[in-house]
C-alpha cells in the first residue's frame, strides 16, 4: 500500500481553507502537489503544516512574498519544523515591529491632514499650492513619507 496522500478537497477541509486557496498557494509556489495516474492533484500530509504556517504568518500580517522567501530558505523545500518556525518568526519580528510603529504614528496623526493633495481643506497645515505634491506621485504622498 502506498503513502497516504490527500486530494485537494481533503486538504482544504483539513486545513480550513477553500479549494481555490489551495490552488492559489500552489500557483504561488507556497505548497506543492504530485499527480496521480488520473492527473489529479495529491498532497502529502506535511502540506497541512505548510498551510498552517502560511495562515499563522498571514494573521501576523506577513505577506505571501515574504512567506515564500522564508520557505525558500528551508533545505530541499521541506515543510517547516517547530525549530524552523522559531527561526522564520524571528525574521518577521523586525518587519512587524516596523509596521506596528508606522501604525502607531498613523493612529496618532489621524486627526490632521493626510497630505492627499486634494486642495480642499482651507485649514490644512500641509496645503498643496499649485499641486506641488504631484511631482512626488499620486495619493497621500506626505502621509506615505511620514509613516515610512
Amino acid at each position: 500500500m502506498g503513502e497516504r496522500v490527500l486530494s485537494v478537497g481533503q486538504l482544504a477541509k483539513r486545513s480550513g481553507v477553500k479549494v481555490s486557496t489551495c490552488h492559489f498557494y500552489e500557483e504561488k509556489g507556497l505548497i506543492y502537489s504530485t499527480r496521480n495516474t488520473g492527473n489529479q492533484r495529491r498532497y502529502h500530509p506535511e502540506i497541512l503544516r505548510r498551510i498552517s504556517v502560511i495562515k499563522a504568518a498571514q494573521k501576523l500580517g506577513v505577506s505571501l512574498d515574504s512567506i515564500k522567501a522564508a520557505f525558500a530558505t528551508l533545505p530541499d523545500g521541506r515543510t517547516p519544523t517547530k525549530r524552523d518556525w522559531q527561526q522564520l518568526s524571528k525574521r518577521w519580528q523586525q518587519e512587524l515591529d516596523e509596521r506596528i510603529n508606522a501604525l502607531q504614528r498613523l493612529r496618532d496623526s489621524l486627526d490632521g491632514c493626510i497630505g492627499c493633495g486634494c486642495l480642499s481643506l482651507k485649514s490644512c497645515p500641509l496645503y498643496n499650492p499649485e499641486d506641488s505634491l504631484a511631482k512626488y506621485g499620486s495619493g497621500p504622498v506626505i502621509l506615505d513619507q511620514r509613516h515610512k
